[in-house]
């Protein structure tokens, strides 16, 4: 498994802007795939969605701003 996430961390490593985009995109879009098919159980438990969201958006701007800046 550690062969496997190293192999993955040096394709990033040589990622694009553009790539970066696309990879946001895909991922926005399965987002909405995933909201769309299941709106009854994430229209219920709304909550914990907002709870990960802010949390991981956080951690995010953490690393970007401040920790990977040094």
């Amino acid at each position: 498994m550690r062969e496997f996430i190293s192999s993955v961390m040096k394709g990033t490593k040589k990622y694009t802007t553009s790539d970066f985009a696309l990879l946001k995109l895909c991922l926005v879009a399965l987002g909405i795939l995933l909201g769309v098919y299941f709106t009854g159980f994430f229209g219920k438990n709304i909550l914990p969605v907002w709870i990960v969201a802010i949390i991981s958006y956080i951690w995010i701007m953490y690393k970007t701003f401040f920790a990977y800046r040094k």
